[in-house]
């Protein structure tokens, strides 16, 4: 039986990412966000919501682009601490010992420790409510070498240990389950 409750966001896990702002080095920023995906392969699109009373947000809106990081296992800390401390009072990147790189196609740095670095320029704002959602195009994707596989060319991101958020609480993601199109996979014939 299940229980009926109020409204509310219970899609988890979340991916927890670290979004870098800025357009100069004095005014780099970084934010912990768990609001956030995938809205569209071609063009590649991906969103960020924020509440508009955050550091970053009027930095967002007033460049118009933004970095996702993903983040991992060796990450959390860096993470956690990016999302409850603010860039008012604190010089994030210097506080979580991170590395902000040149990105290419956006002012806003990439992390250097971070496996995957996505550089967006917003397309759209809405606002919703509590967040406002900016939807944003992805210009260019920055991946660490060290987790390509020198063979194939592909990027294993379980080398990395990513983590997600749920309820409050942050989760090493783990073994893998399948790929995609698995279940109606034709056997091979031995």
């Amino acid at each position: 039986m299940k229980q009926h409750w109020r409204p509310g966001n219970q899609l988890y896990p979340l991916p927890a990412i670290m979004v870098s702002v800025g357009d100069a080095p004095e005014n780099y920023n970084i934010i912990t966000i768990a609001w956030t995906g995938t809205i569209c392969s071609d063009p590649a699109m991906v969103y960020i919501s924020v509440r508009p009373n955050r550091f970053s947000y009027q930095t967002i809106e007033r460049t118009g682009e933004f970095v996702i990081n993903l983040t991992t296992r060796d990450l959390v800390r860096a993470t956690d601490w990016c999302g409850v401390r603010s860039g008012r009072d604190y010089n994030k990147f210097a506080e979580m010992h991170l590395t902000p790189v040149e990105s290419r196609c956006v002012k806003a740095p990439c992390i250097a420790e971070a496996p995957i670095s996505i550089e967006c320029r917003v397309t759209q704002k809405i606002t919703l409510g509590t967040h406002d959602m900016f939807i944003a195009e992805v210009l260019n994707v920055q991946a660490d070498e060290k987790y390509i596989d020198p063979a194939t060319g592909t990027f294993d991101l379980s080398k990395a240990h990513p983590i997600c958020y749920s309820h409050g609480k942050y989760y090493e993601l783990g073994k893998e389950l399948g790929k995609f199109g698995f279940s109606v996979q034709k056997k091979k014939k031995k």
